[in-house]
């Protein structure tokens, strides 16, 4: 499935619309303005929150958990120490190693689980803000991998 991540120019918190591939908007994330830490609430369009996103701020690193109604489900770690890009490691419920590794300068990332692709982020065909183009694996939870490309898109204003 393809979906076309855009955050909000004019919004007073970090909120994103997302699209799928014919253009209809399926998702919509809420960012809170006053927080301590970025607090976000990923919606289907009739308001019903899917996941909520949560920076956690006393940590070493950069940290964000997503949660399913009120519970962890995954958390979103954004590696240390590495050159010219970026590396994330994503724990959720799936057993084995799930990461997302890009280049900053590019805006371009991939979405690994051992080793097998499973999602590609890309803003090579958006010049207009913070507008990405989001692959999918069929088989994959699309709420996870685009709530992890907020974490991505959030973590890159941080830089």
């Amino acid at each position: 499935m393809k979906y076309k991540l855009r955050q909000k120019i004019f919004a007073l918190g970090d909120d994103f619309t997302i699209q799928d591939e014919t253009g209809r908007d399926c998702y919509f994330v809420d960012g809170k303005v006053f927080s301590i830490g970025d607090k976000l609430s990923f919606q289907d369009m009739n308001g019903n929150e899917l996941a909520r996103i949560e920076q956690e701020v006393l940590t070493i690193g950069t940290k964000y958990r997503i949660l399913r109604n009120g519970r962890e489900f995954a958390h979103v770690r954004k590696k240390m120490f590495t050159l010219f890009r970026d590396a994330f490691d994503i724990e959720d419920r799936e057993p084995g190693d799930f990461d997302a590794e890009g280049d900053f300068f590019d805006h371009e990332y991939r979405f690994t689980r051992n080793g097998r692709s499973v999602a590609t982020v890309s803003k090579r065909f958006f010049s207009l803000s913070d507008t990405y183009g989001v692959e999918v694996a069929a088989g994959e939870d699309d709420v996870l991998i685009l709530a992890c490309a907020v974490v991505i898109d959030l973590c890159s204003h941080d830089d």
